[in-house]
């Protein structure tokens, strides 16, 4: 193959990639709907576990299982701010409906944020 036939390769891969990513966002947002609906907490180590897991497992390289873990760190990051936000827009549609003003995004609980304050 060209540089040129290569490059058009790595292109429609990474609308690919970008299609499975806002698939996978689209998932994680309905996934902090049922958390918020249920008070389950945003960040959940075990789960996070099973999908580095998974990754691992699934992973045939020629990318290094550590590396694709940091990917998928970062991934997650992402996904969880997604939930963090899905989460804040619940209990401010909560809060609207009772009458009260709701708590600003990002200042729930360590639970809630996945991280220490």
């Amino acid at each position: 193959m060209t540089l040129e036939e290569l490059r058009e390769r790595i292109d429609a891969l990474d609308r690919k990639l970008v299609e499975l990513l806002s698939e996978r966002a689209r998932a994680a947002q309905m996934v902090g709907h049922l958390k918020a609906a249920t008070s389950l907490p945003v960040y959940e180590p075990d789960r996070e576990k099973i999908v580095y897991a998974n990754v691992r497992a699934a992973n045939k390289g020629p990318l290094p299982d550590i590396e694709l873990t940091h990917i998928y760190e970062r991934i997650i990051d992402v996904m969880r701010a997604l939930q963090r936000d899905e989460l804040a827009s619940e209990r401010n549609a909560q809060a609207a409906a009772q009458g009260h003003a709701a708590d600003a995004p990002g200042t729930g609980t360590a639970s809630e944020t996945g991280k220490e304050k």
